[in-house]
């Protein structure tokens, strides 16, 4: 984990917000993020929070093209085919931007259903927004953005998964144990993005080709 008010890159010191907190598996603690991962956090993730707000972004780096984890993350009425912790989704009519999904969580959480609207899904741009709008949790004016963008690893295709959120810091915590929550659960998300991605794109490697 390292703040991102003058984190490093490449040899050369890449400024973002002061408040922004960061947590890449690939850089250590102290060294900072990369200047086209910066990049993309100016770009994309535009969370402006207030004074008892915290924010974070974690990054996942995933061995499987962009479309292949894309069509995962898009589905906004199919959030259990990656996140652990989701038994159920029910979303009324179509999929579209002001779209509600009523999500069930599984035990062992503190909580068990979440209400959320689709704010923001970009198919060219491999965007997604949502925002929690209800349920029995402690996540009150939760937002997050989740981008994905292509990237080289060992050779191969691989995608660089971002995913970045603002909410409330609760009564009798700190921002510190509120982000360490938060991050702890989309880390959970974005490792099991990873293994069903991976798990996929070898299976589209492995597949016979037709003679």
């Amino acid at each position: 984990m390292v703040g991102l008010n003058g984190v490093g890159g490449g040899g050369a010191g890449v400024r973002v917000p002061g408040m922004w907190r960061l947590a890449d598996e690939m850089n250590p603690p102290g060294i900072g993020c990369r200047g086209m991962e910066a990049e993309y956090i100016r770009r994309f993730h535009l969370h402006e929070p207030t004074e008892n707000q915290c924010s974070s972004a974690v990054f996942k780096h995933i061995k499987a093209p962009v479309h292949l984890v894309w069509s995962l993350v898009r589905r906004f009425d199919q959030p259990q085919n990656y996140k652990p912790f989701v038994s159920r989704c029910i979303v009324q009519g179509g999929v579209g931007v002001g779209s509600l999904r009523e999500v069930n969580i599984k035990s062992g959480l503190p909580a068990t259903t979440s209400f959320e609207r689709l704010e923001h899904l970009d198919d060219n741009e491999h965007i997604l927004s949502i925002k929690i709008v209800g349920g029995d949790h402690r996540l009150k004016n939760y937002s997050s953005i989740v981008t994905a963008h292509p990237e080289t690893i060992d050779g191969r295709p691989g995608t660089l998964v971002i995913e970045s959120f603002v909410v409330d810091v609760p009564d009798g915590n700190t921002k510190d144990e509120t982000c360490y929550f938060v991050e702890a659960l989309i880390k959970c998300n974005l490792k099991s993005l990873a293994d069903v991605s991976e798990r996929l794109a070898l299976q589209d490697h492995t597949e016979p080709i037709d003679g």
